[in-house]
């Protein structure tokens, strides 16, 4: 029997202390509903954790990005879907003209609406935009340039590789353009060029192709020109949370130039049947590229499938990692209070037991 040191009320104290602590941080989990609240509680599964988390945060805003991918897309093919009816429109007007009913203030009319009409797909073409930025101005286009100011390159297909390439060009005094080339490594020897007034188009199979505008009204001897296909161009959608996980949306220049409908002259039957040649080019040309767009917004739409499945697998796991069981944490939040209660009741009884040593004195 000790009256300095009391061991039972020690050991009891101690108890008491610990069952404490742990009914806190129980508490604690229960307020959160996180198993983890302080880098102490698991150290490895907080930095889990963390890192599960920004990558579920990103694939959200990835998908986020897909869908105004989305929105971007059907702006676009909005404006090509009203081109198209200019065009068919058109069309329709240079089939009237071609008719010899048709006398020559019948044929000053049918002109003067394809000149309007030709106006407003110029003015579609320069003002579709997205959050100010233009889609259908060729500046969504991939780039190339020349090291020669009279030739242009004005588009090429997504397969061709990027690189420097070599065409011998000439333009003579009456404007007539010729050209040749030295074949690049990645177009074989069945590869073709076209010239129409001043457009060159080096084409190749497999989707191999360069279109290039010559300046026709300067006289230029044949010389070489290096053209430099930069790969750079189009808009860049970021869709994963990490870096290079991006797609590449190319909107070609829609304009007259491009679909061919520059100087479109439906005042005489002979250019009215000459209109409908282009017509039918540019028709061939408005819905390849709407379907071009199709394809990138069926594609995005797949993208956003994978993200949001890819984002609930992750928050999944995440969740486990992260979230308590409030059924189990609440077990052992009860049984704390129990033995918190009973260390009380024993703390108060071992304090009591020194004081039977006065009995002694007695």
């Amino acid at each position: 029997m000790k009256i300095n040191h009391n061991i039972q009320a020690l050991i009891s104290s101690n108890t008491l202390t610990t069952n404490e602590e742990l009914l806190a941080k129980s508490s604690e989990r229960l307020s959160s509903g996180y198993k983890i609240n302080y880098a102490k509680d698991n150290p490895a599964g907080l930095a889990i954790s963390h890192k599960m988390n920004t990558q579920i945060r990103g694939l959200n805003r990835a998908a986020q990005n897909a869908s105004n991918g989305i929105s971007i897309i059907e702006t676009a093919e909005g404006a090509l879907s009203e081109i198209q009816s200019m065009v068919q429109r058109m069309n329709e007007l240079a089939v009237q003209a071609a008719n010899g009913t048709n006398v020559s203030s019948d044929k000053s009319a049918i002109q003067e609406e394809i000149i309007q009409l030709c106006k407003e797909i110029e003015r579609v073409s320069k003002d579709t935009e997205f959050n100010t930025q233009q889609l259908l101005n060729g500046e969504q286009d991939l780039k190339g340039y020349t090291d020669n100011d009279v030739v242009k390159v004005r588009q090429y297909t997504e397969d061709v590789a990027v690189g420097n390439y070599r065409i011998n060009v000439a333009v003579d005094a009456s404007g007539v353009v010729t050209a040749s080339f030295t074949l690049p490594s990645d177009f074989s020897s069945t590869a073709e060029i076209e010239i129409t007034d001043n457009i060159v188009t080096i084409s190749d199979i497999n989707n191999l192709s360069i279109v290039m505008d010559v300046d026709n009204t300067a006289a230029m001897a044949t010389q070489e020109v290096a053209l430099d296909i930069t790969g750079i161009g189009g808009m860049e959608f970021q869709i994963g949370a990490n870096e290079g996980q991006t797609i590449n949306v190319i909107i070609p220049e829609v304009s007259l130039k491009n679909m061919g409908l520059q100087g479109i002259d439906c005042s005489t039957i002979e250019g009215a049947r000459e209109a409908l040649d282009k017509m039918e080019s540019a028709l061939e040309f408005v819905s390849q590229t709407r379907s071009s767009l199709g394809a990138y917004q069926n594609r995005l739409d797949h993208t956003i499938s994978n993200l949001d499945s890819t984002s609930e697998n992750m928050t999944g796991a995440y969740s486990r990692l992260m979230d308590v069981d409030m059924a189990e944490e609440m077990v052992e939040y009860t049984k704390l209070q129990v033995l918190q209660q009973a260390g009380t009741s024993m703390l108060a009884q071992a304090n009591e037991r020194p004081q039977s040593a006065l009995q002694l004195l007695q």
